[in-house]
């Protein structure tokens, strides 16, 4: 049995059966860890949906932003961008089953040494406290009032963490920091506008897996989101949002070698902006 982890897919669906062909995927004895971001801008968002929701327990995916843009539009909330082609996710007849199965779905994976995430965690956070914020979170989804929390689930602030914080606000910032965040300070306030290469990073900010005494840092972050930063190996960091949908190969790790494997987009699949 291997274990492959896959960078952000984001609808590119030839680039990830092309990739599961690459590392001879058998979803009788394989699993997948998905980082997250399985919908949107590429143009076959529901049919990647479809096919890893059907892949049941051979599957393990985290929610990622443009996930849960997805199911805020679902219920009418939230700005849709120009680029957004998740529309073929709202408009299929099985659209209900889709949005359920992807509300039920974690925040972050923790198993043995590794923690799967989107975006990353707080430098103030060791992998059991996040764990925990992230159940807060996922029983919001589920909850009897999980449309008000989907109502009031965007928006940039609090920008930092604290643990008295209480209410949306509370989960707001879990959820920021797990699905958006690139940047923040040694105090871990996060940065919201800076998407670039870590050069770019704005005054007193570090990308967040640079923050001196992180306190998750003695586990392996499995992540996605940052396109920008590319293939990012490290001891205790695996970030594999390899940028397929700008150019760039869709990565694949085998998580128990370590061994890498790529193919690029197909042109249908690229976006210029």
């Amino acid at each position: 049995m291997a274990t492959y982890a896959i960078g952000d897919i984001q609808g590119c669906f030839g680039a990830f059966m092309r990739l599961l062909e690459h590392c001879a995927f058998d979803a009788t004895k394989d699993r997948l860890w998905l980082v997250g971001d399985l919908v949107n801008r590429g143009p076959r968002s529901l049919e990647t949906l479809r096919f890893i929701r059907d892949l049941g327990p051979a599957a393990i995916t985290v929610l990622g932003n443009h996930d849960l843009s997805l199911l805020m539009a679902g219920e009418g909330f939230g700005k849709r961008g120009k680029g957004d082609t998740f529309d073929d996710i709202l408009s299929a007849p099985d659209r209900d089953e889709l949005l359920f199965w992807l509300r039920h779905q974690p925040l972050c994976h923790v198993e043995d040494n590794f923690c799967l995430v989107h975006a990353g965690l707080l430098p103030q956070w060791t992998v059991s406290e996040a764990r925990a914020l992230a159940a807060e979170v996922e029983a919001a989804l589920v909850a009897p009032d999980w449309r008000e929390f989907m109502a009031q689930m965007w928006g940039s602030e609090p920008a930092m963490w604290k643990d008295s914080l209480v209410g949306w606000p509370r989960l707001r910032v879990i959820v920021n920091a797990m699905t958006r965040m690139r940047f923040c300070t040694p105090l871990g306030v996060m940065d919201f506008k800076t998407k670039g290469e870590v050069y770019k990073a704005p005054p007193g900010h570090l990308p967040w897996f640079e923050v001196p005494g992180r306190r998750s840092a003695d586990s392996v972050l499995v992540t996605g989101h940052w396109s920008a930063l590319g293939l990012k190996i490290l001891p205790n960091l695996l970030a594999i949002d390899s940028g397929c949908l700008w150019g760039g190969p869709l990565t694949a790790i085998r998580l128990e070698d370590r061994a890498i494997f790529q193919v690029l987009a197909l042109p249908e699949e690229i976006r210029s902006w």
